[in-house]
Protein backbone atom coordinates (compact mmCIF):
# COMPACT_ATOMS: atom_id res chain seq x y z
CA UNK A 1 0.00 0.00 0.00
CA UNK A 2 1.38 3.38 -1.15
CA UNK A 3 0.15 6.60 -1.83
CA UNK A 4 1.92 9.49 -3.34
CA UNK A 5 0.40 13.28 -3.43
CA UNK A 6 2.34 15.74 -5.26
CA UNK A 7 1.25 19.07 -3.13
CA UNK A 8 3.07 21.66 -4.23
CA UNK A 9 6.61 22.27 -6.28
CA UNK A 10 9.53 25.31 -6.43
CA UNK A 11 11.88 24.44 -9.10
CA UNK A 12 12.63 20.67 -8.57
CA UNK A 13 11.98 20.93 -4.97
CA UNK A 14 8.79 19.25 -4.12
CA UNK A 15 6.28 18.93 -1.23
CA UNK A 16 3.84 15.92 -0.90
CA UNK A 17 2.43 13.29 1.04
CA UNK A 18 3.35 9.93 1.07
CA UNK A 19 0.13 7.62 2.37
CA UNK A 20 1.49 3.76 4.18
CA UNK A 21 -0.27 1.25 5.70
CA UNK A 22 1.14 2.70 8.93
CA UNK A 23 -0.05 5.95 8.56
CA UNK A 24 0.58 9.13 6.41
CA UNK A 25 3.99 10.89 6.30
CA UNK A 26 4.61 14.28 4.74
CA UNK A 27 7.29 15.06 2.87
CA UNK A 28 10.01 16.03 2.40
CA UNK A 29 10.87 13.72 5.01
CA UNK A 30 13.91 12.58 7.48
CA UNK A 31 13.88 9.04 8.57
CA UNK A 32 15.25 8.94 12.30
CA UNK A 33 17.97 4.96 11.65
CA UNK A 34 16.97 2.54 14.29
CA UNK A 35 19.10 -0.64 12.50
CA UNK A 36 18.31 -3.13 15.07
CA UNK A 37 14.99 -2.03 16.04
CA UNK A 38 16.08 0.67 18.19
CA UNK A 39 16.84 4.55 17.51
CA UNK A 40 20.05 4.41 19.36
CA UNK A 41 19.96 5.97 22.57
CA UNK A 42 15.83 7.45 22.04
CA UNK A 43 12.71 6.69 23.28
CA UNK A 44 10.06 5.89 21.28
CA UNK A 45 7.99 7.96 22.93
CA UNK A 46 10.69 10.88 22.37
CA UNK A 47 10.87 10.24 18.76
CA UNK A 48 6.68 10.49 18.15
CA UNK A 49 6.83 13.52 20.27
CA UNK A 50 9.88 15.00 18.35
CA UNK A 51 7.43 14.61 14.81
CA UNK A 52 9.24 11.50 13.94
CA UNK A 53 6.71 9.97 11.00
CA UNK A 54 8.51 6.84 9.73
CA UNK A 55 11.71 5.52 10.93
CA UNK A 56 14.19 2.52 9.78
CA UNK A 57 15.17 -0.34 10.55
CA UNK A 58 17.80 -3.26 8.46
CA UNK A 59 17.29 -6.29 7.34
CA UNK A 60 20.47 -7.67 7.50
CA UNK A 61 21.03 -6.68 11.40
CA UNK A 62 18.07 -8.05 12.65
CA UNK A 63 18.13 -11.10 10.72
CA UNK A 64 20.98 -11.72 12.84
CA UNK A 65 19.93 -10.26 16.05
CA UNK A 66 17.31 -11.54 17.33
CA UNK A 67 16.61 -13.44 14.40
CA UNK A 68 13.75 -14.66 12.45
CA UNK A 69 11.15 -16.87 14.86
CA UNK A 70 11.38 -13.98 17.30
CA UNK A 71 10.38 -11.61 15.03
CA UNK A 72 7.53 -13.68 13.39
CA UNK A 73 6.45 -14.45 17.35
CA UNK A 74 5.55 -10.86 17.82
CA UNK A 75 4.05 -10.71 13.86
CA UNK A 76 7.05 -8.34 13.00
CA UNK A 77 8.76 -5.78 13.84
CA UNK A 78 6.00 -2.87 14.52
CA UNK A 79 4.86 -5.09 17.44
CA UNK A 80 8.57 -6.35 18.43
CA UNK A 81 9.52 -2.56 18.85
CA UNK A 82 6.46 -1.43 19.87
CA UNK A 83 6.60 1.49 17.24
CA UNK A 84 2.88 2.34 15.48
CA UNK A 85 3.79 4.57 12.41
CA UNK A 86 5.41 3.10 8.95
CA UNK A 87 8.73 1.76 9.14
CA UNK A 88 11.23 1.54 5.92
CA UNK A 89 13.47 -1.67 6.27
CA UNK A 90 16.95 -1.21 4.58
CA UNK A 91 17.34 -4.57 2.61
CA UNK A 92 20.96 -5.49 3.59
CA UNK A 93 23.08 -4.49 0.35
CA UNK A 94 24.68 -1.50 2.28
CA UNK A 95 25.60 -3.92 4.98
CA UNK A 96 27.56 -6.69 2.55
CA UNK A 97 29.09 -3.95 1.05
CA UNK A 98 30.57 -2.88 4.36
CA UNK A 99 31.79 -6.19 5.52
CA UNK A 100 34.62 -5.93 2.45
CA UNK A 101 36.54 -8.72 2.40
CA UNK A 102 34.50 -11.11 4.77
CA UNK A 103 32.16 -11.50 2.10
CA UNK A 104 31.58 -13.41 -2.11
CA UNK A 105 29.36 -11.43 -4.55
CA UNK A 106 28.15 -13.60 -7.05
CA UNK A 107 25.54 -13.94 -9.78
CA UNK A 108 23.01 -16.18 -6.81
CA UNK A 109 23.24 -13.60 -4.00
CA UNK A 110 26.40 -12.85 -1.49
CA UNK A 111 27.88 -15.57 0.71
CA UNK A 112 29.47 -14.54 4.21
CA UNK A 113 30.57 -14.41 7.25
CA UNK A 114 28.35 -13.80 9.99
CA UNK A 115 30.06 -10.39 12.28
CA UNK A 116 28.35 -11.86 15.25
CA UNK A 117 28.91 -14.92 15.65
CA UNK A 118 30.90 -16.51 12.39
CA UNK A 119 28.28 -18.75 10.74
CA UNK A 120 28.59 -19.32 7.14
CA UNK A 121 25.55 -17.23 5.77
CA UNK A 122 23.81 -16.53 2.19
CA UNK A 123 21.60 -13.63 1.67
CA UNK A 124 19.99 -13.24 -1.59
CA UNK A 125 17.31 -11.22 -3.24
CA UNK A 126 14.26 -13.90 -2.43
CA UNK A 127 15.56 -14.43 1.12
CA UNK A 128 15.79 -9.97 1.40
CA UNK A 129 12.19 -10.46 0.41
CA UNK A 130 10.89 -12.70 2.53
CA UNK A 131 12.41 -11.28 5.43
CA UNK A 132 11.44 -7.95 4.75
CA UNK A 133 7.54 -9.41 4.01
CA UNK A 134 7.98 -11.36 7.72
CA UNK A 135 9.10 -7.87 9.07
CA UNK A 136 5.85 -5.91 7.87
CA UNK A 137 7.95 -3.13 6.48
CA UNK A 138 5.86 -0.56 5.20
CA UNK A 139 8.61 0.50 2.49
CA UNK A 140 10.31 -2.85 1.54
CA UNK A 141 13.77 -1.64 -0.49
CA UNK A 142 15.38 -3.81 -3.31
CA UNK A 143 18.44 -6.13 -2.45
CA UNK A 144 21.51 -4.45 -4.43
CA UNK A 145 24.78 -4.40 -4.47
CA UNK A 146 26.41 -0.98 -3.38
CA UNK A 147 29.02 0.01 -6.02
CA UNK A 148 32.14 1.09 -4.01
CA UNK A 149 33.79 4.26 -4.70
CA UNK A 150 37.21 2.81 -4.69
CA UNK A 151 38.50 -1.07 -3.55
CA UNK A 152 42.14 -1.96 -2.16
CA UNK A 153 42.77 1.78 -3.20
CA UNK A 154 42.20 2.02 -6.44
CA UNK A 155 39.22 3.65 -7.83
CA UNK A 156 36.35 1.61 -9.38
CA UNK A 157 36.12 1.52 -13.06
CA UNK A 158 33.25 2.49 -15.60
CA UNK A 159 33.44 -1.35 -17.00
CA UNK A 160 33.56 -2.20 -13.22
CA UNK A 161 30.36 -0.09 -11.97
CA UNK A 162 28.58 -1.01 -15.40
CA UNK A 163 28.76 -4.58 -14.02
CA UNK A 164 27.78 -3.71 -10.46
CA UNK A 165 24.75 -2.06 -11.67
CA UNK A 166 23.73 -4.61 -14.65
CA UNK A 167 23.85 -7.18 -11.29
CA UNK A 168 21.73 -4.52 -8.98
CA UNK A 169 19.21 -4.55 -11.87
CA UNK A 170 19.05 -8.52 -12.22
CA UNK A 171 18.35 -8.67 -8.44
CA UNK A 172 16.03 -6.03 -8.63
CA UNK A 173 13.34 -8.03 -11.34
CA UNK A 174 14.07 -11.06 -8.77
CA UNK A 175 13.02 -8.82 -6.25
CA UNK A 176 10.02 -7.67 -7.65
CA UNK A 177 9.60 -11.36 -8.37
CA UNK A 178 9.74 -13.00 -5.31
CA UNK A 179 7.71 -9.80 -3.86
CA UNK A 180 5.05 -10.66 -6.17
CA UNK A 181 4.97 -14.55 -5.02
CA UNK A 182 5.19 -13.71 -1.29
CA UNK A 183 1.73 -11.38 -1.57
CA UNK A 184 3.50 -8.44 0.24
CA UNK A 185 0.75 -5.70 0.73
CA UNK A 186 3.13 -3.43 0.83
CA UNK A 187 5.67 -0.90 -1.60
CA UNK A 188 8.76 -2.36 -2.73
CA UNK A 189 11.31 0.38 -3.51
CA UNK A 190 14.12 -0.05 -6.73
CA UNK A 191 17.33 2.32 -5.87
CA UNK A 192 19.83 3.09 -8.52
CA UNK A 193 23.34 2.19 -8.78
CA UNK A 194 25.80 3.40 -11.10
CA UNK A 195 28.64 4.97 -9.42
CA UNK A 196 30.05 7.92 -10.50
CA UNK A 197 28.86 7.91 -13.96
CA UNK A 198 25.85 9.48 -14.82
CA UNK A 199 25.32 7.66 -17.88
CA UNK A 200 25.21 4.54 -15.70
CA UNK A 201 22.77 6.44 -13.32
CA UNK A 202 20.53 6.67 -16.76
CA UNK A 203 20.40 3.33 -17.38
CA UNK A 204 19.91 1.88 -14.20
CA UNK A 205 17.23 4.57 -13.09
CA UNK A 206 15.43 3.77 -17.33
CA UNK A 207 15.26 0.29 -16.52
CA UNK A 208 13.84 0.25 -12.69
CA UNK A 209 11.28 2.75 -14.20
CA UNK A 210 10.15 0.49 -16.16
CA UNK A 211 9.13 -2.11 -13.53
CA UNK A 212 6.96 0.25 -12.49
CA UNK A 213 8.03 0.15 -8.81
CA UNK A 214 6.21 2.06 -6.02
CA UNK A 215 9.14 4.48 -5.50
CA UNK A 216 12.62 4.54 -6.52
CA UNK A 217 15.81 5.77 -4.36
CA UNK A 218 19.33 6.84 -5.08
CA UNK A 219 22.05 4.39 -3.80
CA UNK A 220 25.50 4.35 -3.76
CA UNK A 221 26.57 7.63 -2.67
CA UNK A 222 28.17 8.97 0.54
CA UNK A 223 30.60 5.94 0.40
CA UNK A 224 33.77 7.35 0.48
CA UNK A 225 34.22 9.74 -2.65
CA UNK A 226 34.50 13.21 -2.44
CA UNK A 227 31.73 15.30 -1.39
CA UNK A 228 31.81 17.40 -4.71
CA UNK A 229 31.46 13.89 -6.43
CA UNK A 230 28.25 12.77 -4.10
CA UNK A 231 26.71 16.70 -4.94
CA UNK A 232 27.18 16.32 -8.79
CA UNK A 233 25.49 12.88 -8.96
CA UNK A 234 22.65 14.12 -6.42
CA UNK A 235 22.32 17.40 -8.08
CA UNK A 236 22.10 14.88 -11.58
CA UNK A 237 19.79 12.04 -10.78
CA UNK A 238 17.00 12.62 -8.80
CA UNK A 239 14.98 15.18 -11.02
CA UNK A 240 15.20 12.36 -13.60
CA UNK A 241 13.06 10.06 -11.80
CA UNK A 242 9.14 9.62 -12.27
CA UNK A 243 7.16 12.98 -10.93
CA UNK A 244 4.54 10.71 -9.46
CA UNK A 245 6.66 8.86 -7.00
CA UNK A 246 8.99 9.47 -3.69
CA UNK A 247 12.50 9.99 -4.43
CA UNK A 248 14.74 8.78 -1.71
CA UNK A 249 18.50 9.63 -1.29
CA UNK A 250 19.95 6.49 1.10
CA UNK A 251 22.20 7.31 3.78
CA UNK A 252 22.75 11.51 3.31
CA UNK A 253 23.89 13.32 5.42
CA UNK A 254 24.26 16.89 6.79
CA UNK A 255 21.88 19.60 6.87
CA UNK A 256 23.16 21.37 4.27
CA UNK A 257 22.86 17.67 2.23
CA UNK A 258 19.49 17.52 2.89
CA UNK A 259 18.48 21.55 1.60
CA UNK A 260 20.46 20.31 -1.31
CA UNK A 261 18.35 17.13 -1.92
CA UNK A 262 15.38 19.05 -1.83
CA UNK A 263 16.06 21.39 -4.08
CA UNK A 264 17.10 18.80 -6.65
CA UNK A 265 13.87 16.69 -6.11
CA UNK A 266 14.45 14.53 -3.05
CA UNK A 267 11.76 13.43 -0.69
CA UNK A 268 12.86 11.58 1.37
CA UNK A 269 16.16 11.08 3.69
CA UNK A 270 18.20 8.42 6.23
CA UNK A 271 21.24 9.06 7.82
CA UNK A 272 23.26 7.56 11.08
CA UNK A 273 24.60 11.08 11.49
CA UNK A 274 22.20 12.85 14.03
CA UNK A 275 22.54 10.02 16.45
CA UNK A 276 26.35 9.02 16.00
CA UNK A 277 27.73 12.67 15.76
CA UNK A 278 25.74 13.24 19.02
CA UNK A 279 27.52 10.53 20.52
CA UNK A 280 30.89 12.07 20.61
CA UNK A 281 29.86 15.19 21.48
CA UNK A 282 28.91 16.96 17.72
CA UNK A 283 25.51 19.35 17.78
CA UNK A 284 23.75 20.44 14.98
CA UNK A 285 22.65 23.35 15.70
CA UNK A 286 20.26 26.75 13.62
CA UNK A 287 23.30 28.45 14.13
CA UNK A 288 26.12 26.00 12.92
CA UNK A 289 27.52 22.94 15.10
CA UNK A 290 28.72 22.77 18.21
CA UNK A 291 31.20 20.86 19.49
CA UNK A 292 30.07 20.31 23.58
CA UNK A 293 33.53 18.75 24.46
CA UNK A 294 35.00 22.21 23.93
CA UNK A 295 36.93 23.52 27.16
CA UNK A 296 35.02 26.88 26.63
CA UNK A 297 31.29 25.11 27.03
CA UNK A 298 31.90 23.95 30.83
CA UNK A 299 30.72 27.11 32.48
CA UNK A 300 28.55 28.07 29.78
CA UNK A 301 24.83 28.56 31.06
CA UNK A 302 23.13 28.87 27.50
CA UNK A 303 21.19 26.37 26.17
CA UNK A 304 22.60 23.85 22.66
CA UNK A 305 20.13 26.27 20.75
CA UNK A 306 18.07 28.92 21.81
CA UNK A 307 15.66 29.00 19.44
CA UNK A 308 14.92 24.65 19.72
CA UNK A 309 11.96 23.35 21.30
CA UNK A 310 13.59 19.96 21.90
CA UNK A 311 13.61 18.43 25.62
CA UNK A 312 17.34 19.03 25.80
CA UNK A 313 16.90 22.79 24.98
CA UNK A 314 13.43 23.48 26.52
CA UNK A 315 12.77 20.47 28.77
CA UNK A 316 8.94 19.31 28.56
CA UNK A 317 7.30 22.70 28.59
CA UNK A 318 9.10 23.82 25.07
CA UNK A 319 9.29 27.30 25.84
CA UNK A 320 12.94 28.13 24.65
CA UNK A 321 15.72 29.32 26.63
CA UNK A 322 16.51 27.36 30.16
CA UNK A 323 12.84 26.90 30.89
CA UNK A 324 13.23 23.49 31.96
CA UNK A 325 15.79 22.81 29.55
CA UNK A 326 19.72 22.10 30.16
CA UNK A 327 22.85 23.69 29.98
CA UNK A 328 25.61 23.66 27.85
CA UNK A 329 28.00 23.28 30.60
CA UNK A 330 25.80 20.52 31.95
CA UNK A 331 25.77 18.25 28.64
CA UNK A 332 29.76 19.07 28.85
CA UNK A 333 30.25 17.93 32.13
CA UNK A 334 27.84 14.58 31.41
CA UNK A 335 30.14 13.80 28.10
CA UNK A 336 33.49 14.33 30.51
CA UNK A 337 31.74 11.91 32.96
CA UNK A 338 30.83 9.40 30.02
CA UNK A 339 27.17 9.72 31.56
CA UNK A 340 24.89 8.14 29.04
CA UNK A 341 22.35 11.12 29.44
CA UNK A 342 24.58 13.32 27.64
CA UNK A 343 24.68 11.27 24.58
CA UNK A 344 21.25 10.42 25.08
CA UNK A 345 19.91 14.20 25.17
CA UNK A 346 22.41 15.17 22.35
CA UNK A 347 20.70 12.40 20.23
CA UNK A 348 17.05 13.84 21.38
CA UNK A 349 18.21 17.47 20.53
CA UNK A 350 19.72 16.21 16.81
CA UNK A 351 17.07 14.24 15.79
CA UNK A 352 14.88 17.05 16.86
CA UNK A 353 16.77 19.47 14.60
CA UNK A 354 16.73 17.23 11.44
CA UNK A 355 12.83 17.04 11.44
CA UNK A 356 11.89 20.64 12.27
CA UNK A 357 14.53 21.65 9.48
CA UNK A 358 12.49 19.64 7.26
CA UNK A 359 9.00 20.84 8.52
CA UNK A 360 10.05 24.43 7.84
CA UNK A 361 11.15 23.25 4.43
CA UNK A 362 7.79 21.84 4.00
CA UNK A 363 6.40 25.10 5.32
CA UNK A 364 8.81 27.41 2.73
CA UNK A 365 7.57 24.90 0.11
CA UNK A 366 3.65 24.99 0.76
CA UNK A 367 4.54 29.45 1.04
CA UNK A 368 6.18 29.74 -1.99
CA UNK A 369 9.29 30.87 -0.35
CA UNK A 370 11.88 27.62 -0.64
CA UNK A 371 14.27 30.16 -1.78
CA UNK A 372 14.03 32.76 0.51
CA UNK A 373 14.14 30.16 3.06
CA UNK A 374 17.39 28.02 1.89
CA UNK A 375 19.16 31.61 1.37
CA UNK A 376 18.23 32.06 5.07
CA UNK A 377 18.93 28.96 6.44
CA UNK A 378 22.80 29.03 4.23
CA UNK A 379 23.26 32.39 5.93
CA UNK A 380 21.70 30.94 10.00
CA UNK A 381 24.09 28.05 9.82
CA UNK A 382 27.43 30.10 8.69
CA UNK A 383 26.53 32.49 11.31
CA UNK A 384 28.38 30.36 13.78
CA UNK A 385 27.09 29.60 18.00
Amino acid sequence: MLRFELLATSGHARRGRLTLAHGVVETPVFMPVGTYGTVKGVMPRSLEEMGAEIILGNTFHLWLRPGLDELQAFDGLHRFENWRRPILTDSGGFQVWSLGEMRKISEEGVRFASPVNGDKLFLTPEISMQIQTLLGADIVMQFDECTPYESKGQLTTEREARDSMALSLRWAERCRSEFARLENPNALFGIVQGGLFESLREASLEALVAMDLPGYAIGGVSVGEPKAEMQRIVAHTPRLLPAGKPRYLMGVGTPEDLVDGVANGVDMFDCVMPTRNARNGHLFTRFGDLKIRNARHKSDAAPVDASCGCYACAGAGGSGGLSGGFSRAYLHHLDRCGEMLGPMLASVHNLHYYIQLMRELRLALEDGRFEAWRAQFAADRARGV
